[in-house]
């Protein structure tokens, strides 16, 4: 916890974030460590989540969101294809999706947020993802959509699963 707060003052200190996104993420990165983990947890045949991979973000527009990050944020736009793009977050893989949202739907939401794990084996992911009854879904070589227990679109993602 100690390293993730030296970076978060870190990136304040250079200017890389606002006072706002430091309390915030301090008090984000906080409440995470207070939180006890279940004692299954740790003995769980699971995945060992790594990174946020991805965030996929339905809009009326997504060139006006494009637009809104990359100018406030500075996120490098690549795979711009006239109808969604990844928004790169600064020296990172993770991206945020900006896509035109599907016609009847309510906009702004997201759709899907994907994690990356660690120790990327397609075969093995798949087979644990099955033996959990999650039915998963192959998007990429990289990556499955499953459904939390709240129904809420969940992608799994290995490391190498990057922008465009």
């Amino acid at each position: 916890m100690e390293s993730i707060i030296a970076k978060l003052l870190d990136d304040f200190e250079h200017g890389r974030t606002t006072r706002r996104q430091l309390i915030k993420s301090i008090a984000l990165v906080a409440t995470a460590a207070a939180v006890p983990r279940p004692a299954s947890a740790e003995n769980s045949k699971g995945f060992k989540g790594v990174a946020v991979n991805h965030i996929s973000y339905q809009v009326n527009d997504y060139a006006k969101t494009r637009d809104f990050y990359a100018d406030l944020l500075g996120m490098k736009v690549v795979a711009d294809t006239g109808k969604q793009c990844n928004l790169i977050l600064g020296d990172t893989n993770t991206f945020v999706i900006p896509r035109n949202a599907p016609e009847g739907s309510a906009p702004p939401r997201i759709d899907h947020i994907a994690y990356t794990i660690e120790n990327w084996d397609k075969n093995a992911v798949k087979a644990e993802l099955d033996r959990r009854g999650l039915n998963p879904q192959p998007d990429t070589d990289n990556s499955f959509h499953i459904k939390d227990p709240n129904g809420f679109d969940l992608q799994i993602s290995g490391k190498d699963m990057k922008p465009a």
